[in-house]
């Protein structure tokens, strides 16, 4: 499957609403993002934008919701992303789907395995994507239980 498109998300909304919690959990609450007034008179965009680090944790929740963690998974732990790259904002009321695709499987020793996915976050309507990433995963996989 190396080299495969794993799946597409369902599309997922960015609405202020999603944007305001994640201000709050992070204490990054700049005006661009949640100040709709401001962002209409100031903003190159006219609206607010989702932070890029919202963005980029979206890639983690829809790549949960794609299927792409085989069945015999004990535990799928984050173990790094590369290469990311905030292309085009996501401006309040988008909606965003993610898309991966398979890179690379390596052996971690005994029942673990780090697994490379290329993905990009699309928004509905735009050409360029908001962000393009590679995760690494540890999988750790299944025992059985000895009885």
């Amino acid at each position: 499957m190396i080299g495969q498109d794993l799946s597409v998300s369902e599309w997922v909304l960015v609405d202020q609403n999603r944007i305001n919690l994640f201000a709050e959990a992070t204490g990054d609450e700049q005006w661009v993002h949640t100040d709709p007034e401001r962002s209409r008179r100031e903003s190159p965009f006219r609206k607010p934008i989702a932070h890029g680090h919202l963005t980029l944790s979206l890639v983690a929740a829809l790549g949960q919701t794609i299927g792409a963690i085989p069945e015999e998974t004990q535990a799928a732990i984050n173990h790094g992303i590369q290469n990311v790259r905030f292309l085009s904002p996501v401006v309040v009321g988008s909606r965003v789907r993610l898309h991966s695709k398979l890179l690379a499987v390596d052996d971690a020793g005994p029942g673990q395995y780090l697994i490379r996915v290329g993905n990009w976050i699309e928004v509905e309507g735009q050409q360029t994507p908001a962000l393009t990433c590679e995760t690494i995963t540890k999988f750790y996989e299944r025992r059985a239980r000895r009885s």
